[in-house]
């Protein structure tokens, strides 16, 4: 079961959500950068679980203990590893289901990937417990990006049926994506909050629940990152941001709605302006040939709804072979979009740190 990311930087995830605890490590990190532990407890109480109404009610402080790597708040040079303790755990709500699977979730495929050794409380390995020290390591790496002049920001751009303002693709303010970056439930219109939240409380308050999209931007970023075919920029984020679980679709700049426009009105036409070379648009949503342009980078992360859902559902008795039914108790999100925000915000870092080091941009 590899868990890793990477290649210039790398992590390895480690843990299970009901295992005594969980973390990462991250290699080749340059020596000498200022790290402050205040921002990383920011961004991990941003994603923290058991702090609002609309995610799930088990507590976890989510406190990093950082065990290597950082001395005199700065990177040694050597693997910087962090951990956090799991301390409110309920293992007993999970015994059955290596006999009945969850539906929306890995049981069954787990099981038989890993012939019925995988650890299925809270669903182990597979579970969004994992984002934290995802969030831990991109909370490190978006600190030394941002010394270099690179700004990132996510929001929720919808919940169901309810939307925020989208960014503007050609001017985002870097003072609007810091604004967004420290904010639990960011929105770029804030009017947006209440209806929905309205749409999450009816899913919860009927057993059910809802999922969304978060969009994030990127400004700063320096023309020429990437690389064409394998090695390009939506590559490397599509592969960090599909390891955080429930994400089920990922577009970049326009993405599918490309397709309803001509070619004329596709492309970004250049121009020219205080001297550096600019598109007027920015449906490619700063990326082309797999390489960014030094206009904003724009993504986007679909989320399904929470498949841990109260509501009576059909599965299969493993054991019998036989259909019957599940009822799913422990605690939930009724969304988990609101929380995914910091995550995606640090896949996005993490992919970029990377893409950067490649072109010797760190140094």
């Amino acid at each position: 079961m590899s868990s890793s990311f990477g290649d210039s930087i790398r992590i390895s995830i480690f843990g299970e959500s009901h295992g005594d605890a969980i973390g990462v490590v991250l290699d080749n990190l340059p020596a000498g950068e200022p790290i402050r532990e205040e921002e990383i407890e920011q961004q991990m109480a941003r994603r923290a679980p058991g702090q609002d109404s609309s995610a799930t009610p088990r507590k976890e402080s989510d406190r990093v203990r950082i065990v290597s790597g950082l001395l005199n708040g700065k990177t040694t040079g050597a693997p910087l590893c962090g951990m956090i303790e799991n301390t409110n755990t309920r293992s007993s709500d999970y015994e059955n289901l290596r006999i009945t699977p969850r539906p929306g979730h890995a049981d069954y495929t787990g099981s038989i990937r890993y012939s019925g050794a995988n650890d299925v409380r809270g669903s182990g390995h597979f579970s969004g417990r994992l984002t934290a020290p995802l969030t831990f390591a991109g909370a490190v790496c978006r600190q030394i990006l941002f010394a270099r002049g690179i700004h990132i920001g996510a929001h929720v751009l919808r919940i169901a049926s309810v939307a925020d303002s989208p960014f503007d693709p050609v001017q985002i303010p870097d003072e609007l994506l810091d604004r967004l970056s420290t904010q639990y439930f960011s929105l770029i219109d804030k009017s947006k909050e209440a209806p929905m939240r309205q749409e999450i409380e009816s899913a919860r308050q009927s057993g059910d629940s809802v999922g969304g999209i978060v969009e994030c931007a990127v400004t700063g970023l320096p023309s020429g990152i990437g690389s064409p075919m394998f090695g390009g920029v939506e590559n490397v984020l599509s592969g960090v941001l599909f390891g955080i679980p429930a994400v089920k679709g990922v577009e970049f700049g326009d993405g599918f709605a490309c397709t309803f426009l001509r070619g004329s009105e596709n492309n970004d036409a250049f121009s020219i302006e205080n001297g550096r070379v600019k598109t007027v648009t920015n449906h490619c949503g700063g990326i082309l040939g797999g390489i960014t342009t030094g206009m904003p980078v724009l993504v986007r992360a679909a989320f399904k709804p929470t498949p841990s859902i109260s509501l009576e559902q059909n599965t299969v008795n493993l054991n019998a072979m036989e259909k019957t039914t599940l009822s799913i108790h422990g605690r939930h999100d009724p969304c988990i979009v609101p929380r995914a925000i910091p995550v995606v915000e640090s896949a996005v870092a993490l992919g970029l740190i990377n893409l950067m080091a490649e072109r010797g941009k760190l140094q």
